[in-house]
């Protein structure tokens, strides 16, 4: 596999340009009851500053605060109880953690709206990929970074379809849009692998790359696991992602993100630096050793 470095994007983050020439891991936070990783759905303000903390000290630079999940088959939740649950979430986080860079999962405008008014949001992640009719120009209104997700299968589709929201938004006067491919979302198991295979190709599009597979039924379902059983599945495709040049990882698993982040760099930063001489003298060396071995052996 090729390896890809990184492109050194920048999101402005309240006047504050956030880097992501290393990338980034948003630690996911779902203040619902019915996301598909039950260990990810936090109920109380206990169990919110608890994770919003464990988050940040094992590396998170970004929390995705959710009130509604996208769980394949399930009814959305109202926009009341939505942002019910957000607002209890949010004010617990901001309490905590003032600094925080705080991402907001949601498909409806005036939910993200009051996020970011009321809670100082930075960041707006839309599954839907502008759906709501509203949503562009709330985005453009409030001057935010927006999370862009496509639903559609892998090919032509998907590039025209991003490009053309892309160029929409950036027509609106939104500087920041992140490239979310959509994992699992309008694609089946083998459209989600092929997208994987082809990652970088959607470097093409000029955005940040956002990679949201995090214990996804791409990996359990193929694995015959559960979605508890699914870290490692998550790690491999983790590292893939990187190794193709993504910029963001959204994940339930902070800390082996944050260990995959480390570990691909190391690889970059040593693949660049090598001397590719050393490696040339030592193949031929080889070469040269097993063809003394070879006309041993049939002597």
């Amino acid at each position: 596999m090729n390896i890809q470095r990184t492109i050194p994007y920048t999101l402005n983050i309240g006047g504050q340009l956030l880097s992501l020439e290393r990338p980034l891991v948003m630690g996911i936070l779902n203040a619902t009851a019915e996301s598909f990783y039950e260990a990810s759905q936090m109920h109380t303000a206990s169990a919110v500053a608890e994770r919003t903390l464990a988050m940040l000290r094992e590396g998170a630079s970004i929390i995705d605060v959710g009130g509604c999940s996208t769980k394949p088959g399930l009814a959305p939740v109202s926009k009341e109880e939505e942002m019910r649950r957000l607002g209890m979430a949010l004010a617990v986080v901001r309490k905590v953690a003032p600094e925080a860079v705080l991402s907001v999962d949601t498909f409806r405008a005036s939910v993200a709206e009051r996020c970011v008014k009321d809670f100082g949001v930075q960041v707006i992640n839309d599954v839907s990929g502008g759906a709501d009719e509203r949503m562009f120009d709330v985005v453009a209104g409030l001057q935010v970074p927006y999370v862009l997700t496509c639903g559609k299968a892998p090919g032509a589709t998907l590039m025209c379809d991003l490009a053309e929201r892309i160029d929409r938004l950036h027509l609106m006067g939104v500087n920041d849009v992140v490239v979310d491919p959509g994992f699992g979302f309008g694609k089946t198991l083998d459209d989600n692998y092929r997208l994987m295979a082809h990652l970088e190709e959607l470097h093409l599009l000029e955005c940040p790359l956002l990679v949201g597979v995090s214990r996804k039924s791409m990996i359990y379902k193929f694995l015959g696991v559960t979605p508890d059983e699914a870290l490692n599945g998550t790690t491999v495709l983790h590292t893939i992602a990187l190794m193709k040049g993504a910029h963001i990882l959204r994940v339930h698993d902070v800390r082996a993100a944050v260990e995959a982040v480390a570990i691909t760099e190391k690889l970059k930063n040593s693949s660049e630096s090598s001397d590719s001489s050393d490696f040339s003298e030592f193949s031929e060396s080889s070469e040269k050793t097993h063809s003394s071995q070879l006309i041993t052996h049939s002597s």
